[in-house]
């Protein structure tokens, strides 16, 4: 559709949005149109998600000020409705119904003590007037939409139950309900893996054309705004310095800050021809001009000549998840399924695979936060199973973990720099005070943050600076295995390819290993020794980098790759729409998931023997 064709259906006009004597948003302007895709990118702490926040006067809540502009809203004919003059009143009729969004954390999103049911209903109840009943069937319906697997019982389901892709599932589903004229979605497949990230796009997409929907798509995947866009609004430093049609901004970028987001962004298949992960310059935009910082290095720190640094053994992980009347289990979900794998000093292995394939909860089996039901974890030669009091203590020191959302694994009531400091304190590495003063502040520095921000809370950040300060936090221990869960989705491409840099100048300098669980397999590509492809608890293929992604021998890993986004605009790919019954991991009890035993087909690369 030619955007000439019909009016506006939202106007900024001359945004600025200020909290206190801080101006966050500034004179910004750009046209959103019916049935087309307006992407927004920029750093994180561009302003992109506040400018969003204050289309849905939700920016209000937080101390926002408006010294300028308008957002003209229009449904209809006409110009419509300044939102900026609109009372809460007006704004809850509008909001969810004419204007949903989709937010970037899904956990601090969804309500912990009410169902998925309860949630999904709220909405149809309120804008829909839908009977219980009615609202239940559509609510099931929704979750079948964003292929959820068994979604009947996840209605009865809390937040909690449910893995990080899985929550962003449900938070697109309850912003799709009411069919709304202009959806907001802020990073909405941040969490979700490349399959089902294809899967919500196409839905997207089919929607949009179905209803005329104008969306607003606030992303840092160049790939995903290649796919979706018509239109892209670039933001740096609470301004828009550069909009105009998708092909455009890929193909003739003018402004230096453009070119540095297109330079950082990973591509799949540019590590082909290395045998080790690749370390790569930076380019940076210094004085309004681009340069490029760092050496350019293959990543030959793994020490294979020394036993493991860790070892899992036949990892089984269940969970209950029915219960009969009389209180027995009748169903269980076999969320790990005989896992087995190794990590060795300076090594980075990568965990991949679906929402729900088991890769966080072997990551929390490991740092002792899930208890298993089979198998064993060694760690430097020791069962863990075996480990007195003070070995586990040593352990969790030894052992960090980077959770997957920032916000939620933060306390909202301490600074960042008690939060960074705890672990300092806790394991008494440094004495308390200036010494601990000291180095809170240049692991804040050394994660692209100011030192100064210690003593900010973790509301006063972006989600991409609470990722880093995760980050600076596991690393306070001086730790010897880092797993990070989802530790760059919540990244822009800059900051991210900063954060690869760092963990890799990390792993070099200090000898570290790595457990890197993530969905994005260009940045697994880069970083990686050795991959393990997981589906529904058990791996499906595992073996040095190459062979995964360039010897990819299971039909499941072809799958996974060719779903990943091109960042090319021109390459657009008609998405093959998954069919049949939605796969899950949920078994009634005494009959367990059949076992598929890997085979090796070449020297350290296994694959499973059933087909997927």
């Amino acid at each position: 559709m030619n955007k000439q064709e019909l009016p506006p259906i939202l106007r900024i006009d001359e945004l600025s949005v200020s909290f206190g004597t801080a101006s966050v948003v500034k004179g910004l302007s750009f046209d959103v149109f019916p049935g087309r895709t307006t992407a927004v990118v920029g750093e994180s702490g561009s302003g992109k998600s506040v400018m969003s926040m204050s289309i849905m006067r939700l920016a209000d809540m937080a101390g926002a000020s408006f010294p300028s502009g308008r957002i003209l809203f229009s449904s209809g004919a006409g110009e419509g409705i300044d939102l900026l003059k609109c009372d809460q009143e007006a704004m809850r009729r509008i909001r969810g119904k004419e204007i949903a969004m989709i937010f970037q954390e899904p956990m601090t999103s969804l309500n912990p003590v009410f169902t998925i049911g309860d949630q999904l209903c709220e909405v149809l109840i309120l804008h829909e007037k839908r009977s219980r009943a009615e609202a239940m069937v559509e609510a099931e319906r929704l979750l079948a939409l964003v292929r959820l697997p068994d979604a009947r019982a996840l209605l009865a389901r809390y937040p909690h139950q449910l893995s990080g892709g899985m929550r962003q599932r449900v938070m697109i589903a309850m912003a799709l309900a009411c069919r709304p004229k202009l959806l907001i979605a802020d990073e909405p497949t941040t969490a979700l893996d490349v399959t089902v990230q294809a899967e919500i796009l196409n839905i997207m997409k089919d929607l949009q054309a179905e209803l005329g929907m104008a969306m607003i798509f606030i992303t840092h995947d160049m790939g995903v705004v290649a796919e979706m866009a018509d239109d892209v609004v670039v933001m740096w430093q609470g301004e828009k310095v550069e909009a105009g049609p998708v092909e455009e901004i890929f193909t003739r970028p003018r402004h230096p800050y453009t070119r540095m987001l297109l330079s950082a962004v990973p591509k799949l298949g540019a590590m082909q021809g290395f045998t080790h992960p690749r370390r790569t310059p930076l380019t940076v935009l210094r004085n309004g001009e681009l340069v490029q910082e760092g050496d350019d290095r293959q990543q030959d720190t793994a020490d294979y000549t020394v036993p493991p640094l860790l070892r899992v053994e036949d990892l089984s992980i269940q969970f209950d998840v029915k219960k009969s009347f009389w209180g027995r289990t009748t169903h269980r979900n076999f969320a790990v399924s005989q896992v087995g794998f190794e990590i060795y000093p300076g090594e980075t292995l990568a965990l991949v695979g679906e929402s729900g394939s088991g890769k966080s909860t072997i990551g929390r089996t490991i740092q002792q936060l899930q208890e298993s039901a089979n198998g064993e974890v060694w760690f430097d030669g020791k069962p863990m199973s075996k480990m007195k009091l003070a070995e586990r203590q040593r352990l969790r020191r030894e052992v960090q973990y980077i959770f997957q959302d920032p916000f939620a694994s933060l306390d909202p009531r301490r600074t960042v720099g008690d939060s960074i400091a705890e672990p300092i304190l806790t394991h008494g590495l440094l004495d308390r005070g200036t010494p601990t003063r000291r180095r809170v502040g240049e692991l804040l520095e050394r994660v692209g943050l100011s030192a100064d921000m210690a003593s900010r809370y973790p509301h006063e950040f972006s989600g991409g600076q609470r990722q880093r300060v995760c980050i600076a936090r596991a690393l306070a221990s001086r730790p010897r295995l880092i797993i990070a869960d989802e530790a760059l989705s919540a990244l822009d491409v800059s900051v991210q390819a900063q954060v690869i840099n760092l963990f890799m100048d990390l792993q070099r300098e200090e000898g570290l290993a790595y457990l890197f669980i993530s969905h994005d397999m260009a940045v697994v590509e880069k970083m990686s020794h050795r991959v393990a492809v997981l589906y529904l608890g058990q791996i499906m293929e595992i073996g040095k980098r190459a062979d995964v992604f360039e010897r990819t021998a299971h039909p499941y890993t072809q799958r996974l790759l060719s779903a990943v986004p091109l960042a090319d605009p021109s390459a657009r790919r008609q998405r093959v729409a998954l069919t049949g019954e939605i796969p899950s991991s949920i078994h009634p009890v005494g009959a367990p998931p059949a076992l598929n035993p890997l085979r090796e087909i070449a020297n350290g690369h296994f694959i499973a023997q059933e087909r997927v």
